[in-house]
């Protein structure tokens, strides 16, 4: 493909929003997305679509390698915001297998998958939650906040990086802009103590250093115009590009602007749903008054399943599940942790107002940006990633019958068909833990008679379990679950939820 004939990507990819938030996607939805609805009108919405995890840093990591999150460093959990990198160096991501295509590549938004921050003062940059370095006093001491960023967006493939380090609820509270943070912290921001993956407790953002006048209510408008201006650059300059916007919407804390504060009538949630849908119709008239819109691939979808910051009970009372007719919400390993919306708009490429209801993952984005743009890449990349051209294009044939989900705390399940295996007891998310021993050691649903996981048939199909064991045991023991030559893992003493695999 010559390079002036390649298509523009743009990926939108939301934060925490249901597949239930979505109008075209669920017909219960109390929550008008007309614009989003209109891009499934001119392009595809795919109806079986899921992240590699159920949690937002993870699900970031399988996206732009292509590569199941639970092969890295991370197990379980997410990365807190001054955690040293996740990414593997050298490691392909889409943004580097585009940009040896010819295309400019930016990320603005969301990065969470740690930084090669600067320190001082003996600190060491935390590993995960939990690690005694996590304390933001010494954080803020520390860092060296002046000091240029050696591992981050610009050292895996990004030309341009505007955004934050995490969300908008974790530090440090500080905009970065390619390797520099645009002004260091001057203060302390946030609640201290807090218990922030329990979700019976109110939502607040956690304790750490803030740039001078923090605003978080400010941010999510803020990198909408980034991404707008972006486009108008990149198509002024007449180059292909790939933008990445992983938005901080719809993340908590809920800080919907003000002109969408109660215009959807149930809560601050389905108001920051409306501002995502209203950038959406923005960013779709800017593809047109720039007259790029035919040439350019546009992607919505999102990290994981509704989080509890929603309030649930609140908008079911009123009609609205997020989560739609899925069990469970945001870091379970049922259908409503890692199940997404997904539409995507190519003119003259994927047929207008399609629907497909095979199975696709994000990690598939990697083989699928390959095929698009001619990039060849070798057996240590997108090791999990298999194109999903053959269906944008309108095929029937699925392109995988497998796919591997992961939960918050490690917990694996494996599909193959209609049948689903959970190695957990119970959600394997932030739920209090399941205490009834009596309850069988893992969960067996078919979800062609049983979508909503409610009837566990573990125990009564013994080869059903065993092939998805052998399955997952071959996934896990070659390092990928695509042809190719074996690759290695990130070392585990232990699989979470696999302990009684050998290996």
């Amino acid at each position: 493909m010559e390079a002036n004939c390649k298509p523009n990507i743009i990926l939108v990819f939301a934060d925490d929003l249901g597949y239930g938030d979505i109008s075209c996607m669920s017909p219960s939805s109390r929550i008008h997305t007309g614009h989003i609805d209109r891009l499934a009108e001119q392009g595809m919405r795919l109806t079986d679509c899921h992240s590699t995890s159920a949690l937002c840093t993870p699900s970031r990591y399988g996206l732009l390698t292509g590569r199941y999150n639970w092969r890295s460093r991370l197990k379980q959990g997410v990365l807190p915001g001054q955690s040293f990198p996740m990414l593997e160096p050298g490691r392909e991501t889409l943004a580097s297998l585009l940009r040896g295509q010819g295309y400019r590549t930016a990320c603005v938004g969301k990065w969470h998958l740690g930084l090669g921050w600067k320190t001082k003062n003996g600190y060491e940059l935390p590993a995960t939650y939990g690690d005694p370095n996590m304390d933001q006093d010494l954080c803020f001491k520390g860092i060296d906040f002046t000091a240029p960023i050696s591992d981050g967006p610009l050292q895996h493939g990004f030309d341009y990086f505007y955004g934050t380090p995490a969300s908008l609820d974790q530090p440090p509270f500080v905009r970065i802009e390619n390797d520099r943070v645009i002004a260091p912290p001057d203060h302390m921001y946030g609640v201290k103590h807090l218990s922030r993956h329990d979700a019976s407790q109110p939502y607040d953002v956690e304790y750490g250093p803030a740039e001078p006048g923090f605003d978080p209510a400010a941010l999510v408008p803020e990198l909408d115009e980034k991404v707008l201006s972006l486009v108008d650059h990149y198509a002024d300059v007449g180059e292909p590009f790939f933008l990445y916007y992983p938005t901080l919407a719809v993340h908590g804390p809920l800080l919907p602007a003000p002109e969408f504060r109660g215009k959807s009538g149930l809560n601050a949630y389905a108001d920051f749903v409306l501002q995502v849908d209203h950038f959406m119709g923005r960013l779709a008239d800017k593809l047109e008054e720039k007259g790029i819109a035919d040439n350019t691939v546009l992607i919505f979808t999102s990290d994981n399943g509704c989080s509890p910051v929603a309030n649930f009970p609140e908008l079911i009372s009123k009609g609205h599940n997020p989560s739609y007719v899925y069990r469970g919400w945001k870091a379970d390993i049922w259908e409503g942790g890692h199940r997404i919306p997904f539409i995507i708009r190519w003119p003259g490429h994927i047929p207008a107002g399609a629907v497909c209801d095979n199975m696709a993952c994000l990690s598939d984005l990697f083989a699928t940006f390959a095929q698009i743009s001619g990039a060849v890449y070798g057996d240590n990349a997108g090791e999990d990633s298999i194109s999903l051209l053959p269906m944008l294009e309108g095929g029937v044939q699925p392109v995988r019958d497998t796919m591997v989900h992961h939960s918050a705390d490690g917990s694996f399940s494996i599909r193959k068909g209609p049948w689903k295996l959970e190695l957990t007891r119970a959600s394997g998310g932030m739920r209090p833990p399941c205490t009834e021993n009596s309850l069988p050691p893992c969960q067996l649903y078919r979800l062609d008679g049983d979508i909503t996981e409610r009837y566990n048939l573990y125990g009564s199909q013994p080869k059903v379990e065993q092939e998805l064991l052998a399955i997952l045991e071959q996934y896990v023991c070659t390092g990928r679950s695509t042809p190719g030559a074996p690759q290695e893992n990130v070392p585990c003493d232990n699989w979470p939820g696999l302990g009684w695999m050998q290996r």
